[in-house]
């Protein structure tokens, strides 16, 4: 008699694929993910070069990559490199951090709304950054070292509370839920109860910013999210055979419980990193992982294609934060609210559907 055995879950082509017995790692590159990834990346940089032509000082692209090839003038390096390139480079990068966050913990919880922003870890970082401003300055250093502290005792606070007999992602999404409600009443009082002049620095940084965003930030927040990038591609193996369910990881060598704080510490130090530097960007986390995943027509989502779609979402959105009321510049964070806002409404009735 022939026994029933249930179907292996399907394999997305560009992951690693793990055979029991041999022990060993082989990889597949899925065509289209990779020419997603290529694309997205090519077109994040042709509008970094566009974002680099305007302003009051309007240059040609021709003279934009003379002047990053060294070989422009005077009066180009002055405006491009010094005070244009830090906010094109600081939207790349972020979006590149945000779009790897939100695929960590969409991953981890399984949920497409399994976003930083929504589960409350931003509002945690924006509670630990306002608590330094208020009280000692402003400071890049101490901001970003608080905005950090401040995503993982949240990280840490929605994990305990979430966790019961085992890990669930709906759970943590309903629990990070109510934390980011209530901190996000603290961070009103703090503001409220904080001096006039700092409580509108602070308001205007909460909106999430890259009008004064500078060459210095851009240098810290790249030494850190580099670094975390590099740690999150070892281990997106074992972050996608979570997936499969913790039984199924575990009996292919993955120890779920230390993988997932692993994950879980990287993708808040990746959001927290950008928060401290610009302020809460929302629904970039959200969005890119599955635009991402769209695009590519995988199975989950995909790191290298989610940092592509996110650096590319927040520096088109950065260019219309520059140019769509100008020469007044907005916060990009109100773009990407309003951006966002009809994406997650979009994907709400979608998850509706399916259920």
């Amino acid at each position: 008699m022939t026994a029933l055995l249930p179907s292996p879950a399907p394999v997305d082509a560009g992951r690693r694929v793990f055979a029991p017995q041999s022990l060993v790692f082989s990889r597949r590159i899925g065509v289209r993910a990779t020419v997603v990834t290529i694309a997205a990346l090519l077109a994040a940089g042709a509008v970094g070069v566009f974002a680099l032509t305007l302003g009051d000082a309007p240059f040609s692209p021709a003279e934009v990559v003379m002047t990053l090839l060294g070989l422009g003038e005077p009066r180009g390096e002055l405006v491009i490199i010094e005070w244009r390139l830090p906010r094109v480079l600081a939207a790349l990068i972020f979006g590149l951090a945000l779009g790897v966050g939100g695929a960590i913990f969409q991953s981890l919880t399984r949920n497409p709304l399994g976003s930083p922003d929504v589960i409350g870890f931003d509002a945690g970082a924006y509670t630990g950054a306002l608590i330094v401003i208020t009280t000692m300055g402003v400071s890049t250093v101490s901001t970003a070292m608080a905005a950090l502290v401040g995503g993982a005792g949240t990280a840490l606070l929605v994990y305990l509370l979430a966790f019961r007999r085992g890990f669930t992602g709906f759970r943590l999404i309903i629990v990070g839920i109510g934390v980011a409600s209530m901190l996000a009443s603290v961070n009103t009082w703090i503001i409220l109860n904080a001096d006039l002049r700092i409580a509108m620095l602070a308001s205007a940084w909460g909106a999430g910013s890259l009008n004064l965003i500078t060459a210095e930030q851009v240098g810290v927040a790249t030494c850190v999210i580099v670094p975390i990038a590099i740690s999150v591609a070892v281990l997106a193996d074992r972050m996608h055979l979570l997936e499969l369910g913790d039984d199924t990881a575990s009996a292919l060598g993955v120890r779920t419980g230390g993988t997932r704080l692993a994950l879980i510490v990287l993708g808040v130090g990746l959001t927290a990193s950008v928060t401290a530097m610009a302020g809460p960007i929302a629904f970039i986390s959200l969005a890119a992982p599955q635009i991402a995943r769209r695009l590519t027509g995988s199975a989950g989502v995909t790191v290298a294609a989610s940092a592509a779609v996110g650096a590319l979402l927040l520096i088109s959105s950065d260019v219309l934060a520059q140019r769509l009321f100008a020469p007044i510049q907005i916060p990009v964070g109100i773009v990407t609210v309003c951006l966002g806002g009809v994406y997650l409404v979009w994907l709400l009735i979608q998850e509706a559907r399916r259920r």
